[in-house]
């Protein structure tokens, strides 16, 4: 489906240009979207099996959730919308933990030129019981996996075909907030740290 969103200046600020998701990707204009990793306190990861007839990186494993930020929505908002589209989750937006922004331009094609601004979130879900239902024209799987376990795949050449190449700068500080949150972090839960 083609959203209407609101391309970014040079500052990855919203400039009030309304514009086409298909066109912004056509042009490689600057636009912003959301990631969400959802995660459990004991150090397990959600990640998503991109659908097979994706135009990026179909078939592809992924951050638990990602999507577009809307014409003049909140990237918070945003992110509430798409693990409730992507994934049938109901979160809080005021439960989000923003970790930050990462840039990233990729030609696919000479017409599909993906320049985006992430806005970074990590959400804590009590345990991988979770209950979930998937958006097939999205995401063709889901699966929990241990936070350190995918930290080594992606940085095996041979295992790391099988991700979204996000890039190791990008990796190194999803990995680095999670291990914070979790008990891979400092051997505690988070209720024992103070």
């Amino acid at each position: 489906m083609d959203e209407c969103i609101e391309l970014l200046d040079k500052n990855g600020q919203p400039n009030g240009t309304r514009c086409l998701k298909s066109l912004a990707h056509q042009k490689g204009f600057f636009h912003a979207t959301v990631h969400v990793w959802l995660y459990t306190p004991k150090g397990d990861v959600l990640i998503q099996k991109r659908n097979a007839n994706k135009d990026a990186f179909p078939s592809l494993w992924d951050v638990s959730v990602a999507g577009h930020i809307a014409f003049g929505e909140t990237p918070t908002l945003a992110a509430k919308r798409e693990v409730l589209e992507e994934i049938g989750v109901h979160i809080r937006e005021t439960n989000l933990i923003s970790i930050g922004k990462s840039t990233r331009k990729i030609s696919h094609a000479p017409d599909f030129i993906d320049w985006e601004l992430h806005h970074l979130f990590l959400y804590e879900c009590p345990d991988k019981t979770v209950k979930t239902s998937l958006q097939k024209e999205e995401v063709d799987a889901i699966r929990w996996t241990k936070i350190d376990e995918l930290a080594e795949q992606i940085k095996k050449p041979k295992l790391s075909k099988n991700y979204v190449p996000h890039g190791p700068a990008y990796y190194e500080k999803i990995f680095r907030a999670l291990r914070k949150k979790t008990k891979v972090g400092l051997g505690l839960s988070k209720k024992t740290r103070s």
